[in-house]
């Protein structure tokens, strides 16, 4: 996949004619993936290019300062799950203000015909581009004949009888269903870090932990509770249980952390990037009488999750 971070390199190489589609596509989840699908299915029949048109941060953030989105993707992600897809082409385009005041025939215009060389662009079912999304589907299709595009309406998706849409997979997460949102999503979620140094606790309860902490700060964390994830360091995989609150058997004074243990693993993990794959919540966050009985409880979380992870192989 060639991917377009800087404009300006199209005045040297521009883009071939291309069937595109835009969106922010943040965690490029099975819904995404059915709309890339009819994008290079589109490019096939016509012998043209495919194109992805997204943009590098949340639009809503550049227009409002005071929003945080939650990502399912940071941006590098993002990218190398859509190069998956085999699409030929991802163009990031810089959302500005600017960008957001071009009516939808501007942005056609300008952007997608004249800078993007697109000749056919496919509309997810109920995407909306454009000054105040004040326009629709039809909007852009009369738009296009003007400008010598084609326009074409994509399929709507869904999995197992259920809408799939990044909002959808936030809102699963938040409630800590990791397995839900990984069919919504078609892959297990993710989260990357580096091991930062810990007060060492777990390992007087025979579990000794890695404290993570996560590259992007606006990466959304997952709901808290044990976990059974998956650790991939630079290396190897290996099979964890991983927690994620404020740790209130021991009165972290309301600290959140996100703290993992590996499963046949001796070392030393301080300052490695560790990417973590969920795949089961244990149990929610529960607070225990004693450091005893926190102990006991981590055994009985262990088993699930080995028991979890084998059936997952």
């Amino acid at each position: 996949m060639r991917l377009i971070t800087d404009i300006s390199e199209l005045q040297q190489r521009p883009l071939p004619p291309s069937v595109a589609t835009i969106g922010f596509f943040d965690g490029v989840h099975r819904g995404h993936r059915f709309l890339i699908g009819q994008v290079m299915q589109a490019a096939r029949e016509h012998s043209l290019n495919s194109l992805i048109v997204t943009f590098p941060h949340h639009p809503r953030a550049v227009m409002q300062a005071s929003y945080q989105p939650s990502l399912l993707s940071a941006f590098d992600e993002k990218c190398s799950l859509l190069s998956d897809t085999g699409v030929d082409a991802c163009a990031s385009i810089p959302f500005t203000r600017e960008l957001a005041l071009l009516s939808a025939r501007d942005f056609m215009q300008h952007v997608l015909r004249d800078l993007l060389n697109v000749r056919l662009l496919v509309i997810g079912h109920d995407h909306r581009f454009g000054h105040n999304r004040a326009e629709g589907f039809n909007d852009y299709l009369r738009h296009a004949a003007g400008l010598g595009m084609e326009v074409i309406q994509a399929e709507a998706y869904k999995w197992e009888g259920r809408n799939v849409s990044s909002s959808v997979v936030r809102t699963l997460l938040n409630e800590g269903k990791v397995s839900e949102a990984a069919n919504c999503l078609g892959y297990n979620y993710m989260l990357t870090g580096h091991v930062t140094g810990g007060q060492q606790i777990g390992r007087t309860m025979g579990f000794p932990t890695a404290n993570l902490q996560v590259d992007n700060t606006l990466k959304l964390i997952p709901a808290d509770g044990a976990y059974a994830v998956y650790v991939r360091t630079d290396d190897n995989c290996y099979k964890g249980m991983l927690n994620i609150g404020c740790r209130p058997t021991i009165d972290n004074d309301r600290h959140r952390t996100i703290e993992v243990h590996l499963f046949d693993f001796n070392g030393n993990l301080y300052g490695q990037r560790l990417c973590i794959e969920f795949v089961h919540r244990i149990r929610g966050e529960q607070k225990f009488p004693s450091r005893e009985a926190l102990a006991t409880q981590l055994k009985a979380d262990a088993e699930e999750a080995i028991r979890r992870l084998k059936d997952n192989i």
